[in-house]
């Protein structure tokens, strides 16, 4: 298993300059992370020019980008910015190709009141499979996951019920999209975290490691401090053969102290779990 980390925590601070991403890289290294993960938005500067210098920075702190969480829409009920979503998504891709990232992470879009069930699964079933089609040869993976609500977003995820979240991972398994299993959406919105990730683990590229401090609403809180069943989920990772990157959101705001301590829960955990 290798680890890095999403920064929820500094997510405002990275997107308004009052932190870089080279002060990230440096921290990642410092608490012994593998690799460090950036949100699209983190990226400032998308030029030829901005994106060498960025990755320059980051391979300079010995790290490297891991994966670039991304937010498509592909269920707007409208066609024209579903269009959109998906030239800007393409873009996203760009961009992380060029940054050396293995993943990006991608959604199926927002619970637009105006979306029903039935055309939503159809536009984001067709929205990613286009995404895919049209990304190959790049090196970079697309690895799709039910959000809950991103903070660029108005409304919720559209796939956050896993009922609708399983029917979209089984209608692009033909495309060869991947999974990225959210521990933290599963833990808040599934009757049970361990038989979801049994149903797509065949399908499982990464991992989002997150906790929460409540069922039925995601509640971020230090890993392993909320009611995340982390034993259990690793021990079904494990048992599929399964070791890859296990990606931390990040998002208890304690600093750097916050990130050490998610990172030897992490790697505790998983070393102590057997299949």
């Amino acid at each position: 298993m290798l680890l890095s980390c999403l920064p929820v925590s500094f997510f405002n601070d990275l997107v308004e300059s009052r932190m870089t991403v080279a002060e990230w890289a440096r921290m990642g290294a410092a608490v012994g992370l593998d690799g460090i993960d950036l949100s699209i938005a983190m990226v400032l500067d998308r030029s030829p020019h901005g994106l060498k210098t960025l990755r320059r920075d980051i391979e300079t702190a010995g790290m490297r980008l891991v994966m670039l969480t991304s937010y498509p829409d592909f269920t707007h009920p409208d066609p024209e910015q579903r269009g959109f979503e998906l030239a800007m998504e393409q873009d996203v891709v760009r961009v992380a190709a060029a940054l050396g990232a293995s993943f990006v992470r991608v959604t199926a879009g927002q619970a637009h009141p105006e979306t029903g069930r039935a055309d939503g699964i159809q536009w984001a079933v067709a929205g990613l499979t286009r995404l895919v089609a049209t990304t190959r040869g790049t090196g970079v993976t697309l690895v799709y996951e039910n959000h809950a609500k991103p903070g660029v977003w108005k409304y919720t995820d559209f796939s956050q019920p896993p009922d609708i979240f399983l029917e979209i991972v089984q209608a692009t398994a033909a495309a060869g999209l991947g999974v990225n299993f959210d521990t933290g959406n599963a833990t808040s919105f599934a009757d049970d975290p361990v038989k979801l990730l049994d149903q797509v683990v065949g399908r499982v590229v990464t991992i989002h490691a997150a906790d929460t401090a409540v069922r039925g609403a995601l509640r971020h809180v230090l890993l392993g401090t909320g009611v995340t069943p982390y034993a259990a989920l690793f021990k079904r990772l494990k048992q599929a053969g399964w070791d890859g990157w296990i990606c931390m959101e990040e998002a208890a705001c304690q600093g750097q102290v916050g990130v050490e301590a998610a990172t030897r829960f992490i790697r505790q955990t998983w070393n102590e779990t057997q299949a």
